[in-house]
């Protein structure tokens, strides 16, 4: 028997028309999905991100910066303001978790780690700062940080970007609560596994992604659309009276206690 509802996940629309927003690392995975929900909804969308995304829509300012750079950072907020007037949403998203991260902290380099701080921990707050003064002359202003899933919860070979991830969660309590009184709102999505080309390509070397989407109460991973949709709620007005905390978009899969481990033992 067909769906009641047969439309595509993740398709709620928004007007958001006259606001303009900077995503970080928004030229692939969650923070693509994102620009493109926000340029679709009416918004002006700057994309920071170290590499040119392919074929993102056009109307879509591509700015190429490292978060982990303060000058980066300041730059492109400069860069923003001038050509636009004013800036209404940062996202939070640029991180990395390569692959020779997925290994006990015995094993970790000093490099490595720092790396993993620098974009993941520190580049949130540098975009923040550069962000936060603008916001608080205009007395409004939103402020979404992407964290984790494992930022609630860990799993074998995550020991830096989990407890940054934790650390990404405290940062929106604390900002949220410090920024309040100057109308910005700072709220976070902890996303579970979401269908981007790097997750692909982790489950891919690992036997597929039908195994973890089997572990997921809806029975299947997510995707960009979904993830972008709680992003743009959380940014809305419809979300006005919700900050200084954070929403998990994980199927489920943290209702069971325990985070499902998808890395080989």
């Amino acid at each position: 028997m067909a769906k009641r509802n047969s439309r595509p996940r993740g398709t709620v629309q928004y007007d958001n028309a006259g606001r303009i927003v900077l995503v970080t690392g928004g030229a692939s995975g969650i923070g693509r999905g994102v620009a493109e929900a926000f340029h679709r909804s009416g918004a002006r969308v700057v994309c920071l991100d170290l590499v040119p995304g392919e074929d993102l829509s056009d109307g879509i300012f591509f700015r190429k910066g490292d978060t982990s750079r303060r000058k980066d950072c300041e730059q492109a907020v400069e860069w923003v303001l001038s050509r636009f007037g004013g800036l209404d949403v940062l996202v939070n998203n640029a991180a990395v978790q390569p692959a020779d991260s997925y290994r006990p902290i015995d094993e970790y380099t000093d490099e490595l780690w720092q790396r993993m701080v620098d974009v993941n921990l520190t580049g949130y707050m540098q975009m923040a700062r550069a962000v936060l003064p603008h916001m608080k002359t205009q007395q409004e202003g939103v402020i979404v940080n992407l964290a984790s899933g494992q930022g609630h919860r860990t799993a074998r070979g995550v020991p830096a970007y989990g407890p940054i991830k934790a650390a990404n969660i405290m940062q929106t309590r604390q900002w949220g609560v410090e920024y309040a009184r100057a109308g910005i709102r700072v709220v976070s999505v902890s996303p579970g596994a979401i269908d981007t080309p790097l997750v692909r390509q982790t489950l891919e070397s690992q036997g597929g992604a039908e195994a973890l989407s089997n572990r997921h109460p809806l029975g299947r991973i997510g995707t960009t659309a979904e993830v972008a949709h709680v992003v743009l709620w959380l940014s809305s007005d419809a979300a006005s009276f919700v900050t200084a905390t954070d929403v998990e978009v994980d199927g489920g899969l943290g209702a069971f206690g325990a985070f499902a481990d998808p890395y080989p033992r």
